[in-house]
């Protein structure tokens, strides 16, 4: 449908009854592509014309490491967070994603996120890699790299809803569904922003993964939090962080490992790089020194908590835009984080929701914020409000929308499913005795 908002500028939405319909019609037809998977090439790691670039090359691979090292990360950043008796438990859900996700990504979810395939889902034209050799280049790296580099965002991605759900779903459980949501919400929301697919075909700006990670990620854990409930005791007793040591030192791992995620985005060791470098560090200083700042009033002391939430806040909410803003304005965007997140991890309180580690208000709310921004602040490489293309905030703000509506719904109806043939959730026997012990026999301390 066509809607104009702002005079002289008209823009054309696809309607979402349709894009669904495409979706499932492109789910339908993936058999039939895979037994043509030899005959057909995928979009992504065709042969291209442009000769190999080492320099590029050794780039996205080390940006490949880096952000690898954010998913051990982000277990010791979890883990610190919760009671001792399930520091172990944390931890597994960020090591599994990188066991189950590791091979889902290499069998067919590269395939599904940048197959050629339509509008709204890749094939299985490179299930098991089959197209690919050492020869095969995407741009001017190697193609393998390429792949690995783009794995290593779908492993941490729902490794971050696990946040939301700590210290009470089964393992069980969550490991059936790293494998479904990975397979139905991640691979097609990667698809549609990055791999050819409907908001990349539309003009979405997406750097490195505001809505395809964070805002995935986020609006998903609200969902998985609203289905298993509220943690016994929550909100009378107090959940106190067992371990904020180990708290930073995941915060010092996830915000090292960022620079890959951001710069390694650019693809190559360019211009682009440096500038999604400069504003990926200008973001988090100015949100971790934001919400330090909310808490110093509102508090009257800071928190290392706080100081660490705001710093991954202002790297979230940059990072759909890391190259595509200057740093003047990618400090607003990280001043504005440590605010609008603040906030919004306190909406939980309002709502009931027991969303633990926080992931909806600065994951969700987060990524939300940071491709709204884009659309408003981007200069460079694509224009936003600021450089009067209102068009692209419009963009911004439906592809936010479609994104959010689409991973919240297919991660509910998952969890339902789940939920009444397995089980979502532990006995309260095993929640008060410490999932660590319950679910894998061991303690995180032997004290």
């Amino acid at each position: 449908m066509s809607l104009q908002i702002i005079p002289g500028v008209s823009m054309r939405f696809p309607a979402y009854p349709r894009m669904m319909n495409g979706l499932w019609a492109g789910w339908l037809a993936l058999p039939a592509v895979l037994l043509a998977a030899g005959e057909t090439g995928a979009q992504e790691t065709a042969p291209a014309a442009a000769a190999l670039n080492s320099g590029d090359a050794a780039w996205v691979l080390l940006s490949t490491a880096l952000v690898m090292i954010m998913t051990p990360g982000l277990a010791l950043f979890y883990s610190g967070m919760v009671q001792k008796k399930n520091a172990l438990s944390s931890m597994m859900h960020s090591f599994a994603a990188l066991a189950i996700i590791g091979v889902q990504w290499v069998v067919f979810g590269y395939s599904l996120a940048f197959g050629k395939g339509n509008a709204f889902i890749g094939d299985f034209s490179q299930f098991l890699l089959v197209d690919m050799s050492i020869d095969t280049l995407n741009g001017t790296i190697p193609a393998f790299i390429f792949m690995w580099f783009q794995g290593m965002f779908a492993i941490i991605t729902p490794a971050l809803i696990s946040g939301a759900i700590a210290e009470r779903m089964k393992f069980s459980a969550y490991v059936v569904f790293l494998v479904a949501w990975a397979t139905v919400v991640y691979d097609p929301v990667a698809h549609w922003v990055w791999g050819g697919g409907w908001l990349q075909e539309w003009g979405a700006l997406d750097f490195a993964g505001g809505t395809v990670v964070h805002l995935s990620s986020g609006v998903s854990a609200l969902a998985l939090a609203s289905l298993l409930g509220k943690r016994l005791g929550y909100p009378g007793e107090s959940f106190v962080p067992h371990n904020m040591t180990m708290n930073l030192i995941g915060v010092a791992l996830l915000w090292f490992g960022w620079f890959g995620f951001n710069s390694g985005s650019a693809l190559a060791a360019n211009g682009t790089a440096a500038l999604a470098f400069c504003t990926t560090m200008t973001a988090s200083a100015a949100a971790a020194l934001s919400w330090m700042m909310m808490e110093w009033v509102f508090h009257k002391r800071p928190s290392a908590l706080g100081l660490g939430s705001g710093s991954i806040a202002g790297l979230v909410v940059i990072t759909p835009a890391a190259g595509y803003v200057t740093p003047a304005c990618a400090l607003v965007l990280g001043l504005s984080a440590g605010v609008i997140c603040y906030y919004g991890i306190r909406l939980k309180f309002k709502l009931g929701l027991d969303d633990s580690l926080d992931v909806v208000g600065i994951h969700g709310l987060g990524g939300a914020w940071g491709a709204i921004g884009t659309g408003i602040f981007a200069s460079i490489g694509g224009t936003g409000l600021i450089m009067g293309n209102a068009a692209q905030l419009l963009k911004q703000m439906a592809g936010v929308g479609a994104v959010a509506a689409y991973a919240f719904a297919l991660t509910y109806a998952l969890g339902f499913l789940i939920d009444k043939t397995m089980g979502l959730r532990v006995d309260e026997e095993q929640e008060v005795i410490g999932l660590d012990r319950e679910l894998h026999g061991e303690v995180g301390y032997n004290i």
